[in-house]
């Protein structure tokens, strides 16, 4: 299999989705993001967390890399809307192969 190919392609998002998943703190952005209706800005998601900004935009970061989180400008807020179709793609699939 290359590194090209869909397979490749396939686990290249499942690290991505599965690297984002790992840490406790993008788990939890993730679920205040879902129970807040699925929409925050950077400063009302920072509020929840003891974390300095770096890390909390680290954390948002990789989110957006995996394709969990879309972020888009208004005014001068960075708004994160949630996605969880990169979840439901690849974990779903990788879940099933143990059933």
């Amino acid at each position: 299999m290359t590194a090209g190919s869909r397979g490749g392609r396939d686990l290249d998002d499942l690290d991505r989705v599965f690297t984002a998943l790992a840490h406790h703190s993008r788990r939890t952005i993730l679920l205040v993001l879902h129970l807040r209706g699925g929409e925050m800005t950077s400063g009302e998601i920072a509020g929840r967390f003891d974390h300095s900004w770096p890390t909390i935009t680290r954390h948002l970061g990789v989110l957006e890399q995996a394709g969990l989180v879309h972020v888009t400008l208004r005014g001068r807020e960075r708004v994160y809307r949630l996605d969880p179709d990169p979840l439901f793609a690849v974990g779903v699939p990788w879940l099933d192969r143990f059933r």
